[in-house]
């Protein structure tokens, strides 16, 4: 099965303020992009896991990257490198969605092993590593493999979307 992944991000924005007879403006844009070929070396990737997930009022999950997950074919997917992250909270959230901090057998390569990432509603993280890196984030089976999605508290469930691409080796 091939696999062709471009793992992209953008930033635009404009500072205008009254200037004179008219108004300044400052555009600025930050726009970076990894487009990623089939196979497992450095640029390549072979493996993604995509769904929209719900966690109940005050619950987590813990995402295991290798060997439980499995791809839109069915296939069980066990990554051994991460090379993009793409994680969005639903704007219609009453909670947060955190990630991190998995009680054990963190995927650290990314985080550490107790850290975390808090995702408001509506909000996005996007990682993706350069197309030349050929370490990107390692996961090792058994020892550092588990991504803990959490709701933040009580009262209502939470949906996110995520995106995981990577490797096989």
């Amino acid at each position: 099965m091939a696999l062709s992944s471009t793992l992209a991000v953008s930033a635009f924005t404009e500072l205008s303020a009254a200037s004179g007879l008219g108004t300044a403006r400052v555009p600025a844009g930050l726009s970076r992009a990894v487009t990623l070929g089939s196979g497992t070396g450095a640029g390549k990737a072979d493996k993604v896991y995509q769904a929209r997930r719900t966690i109940a009022a005050s619950g987590s999950e813990d995402l295991d990257l290798a060997g439980v997950l499995t791809d839109a074919f069915g296939a069980t997917i066990t990554f051994a490198k991460v090379k993009g992250l793409f994680v969005a909270a639903s704007a219609a959230n009453s909670n947060n969605v955190v990630i991190g901090n998995a009680s054990s057998n963190a995927w650290s390569t990314l985080l550490g092993a107790t850290g975390t990432v808090t995702l408001r509603p509506g909000a996005v993280l996007a990682v993706a590593a350069g197309a030349a890196d050929a370490t990107t984030y390692a996961v090792t089976a058994s020892t550092g493999d588990l991504l803990k999605v959490a709701n933040s508290a009580g009262g209502s469930s939470v949906t996110y979307d995520i995106c995981i691409v990577g490797t096989s080796v």
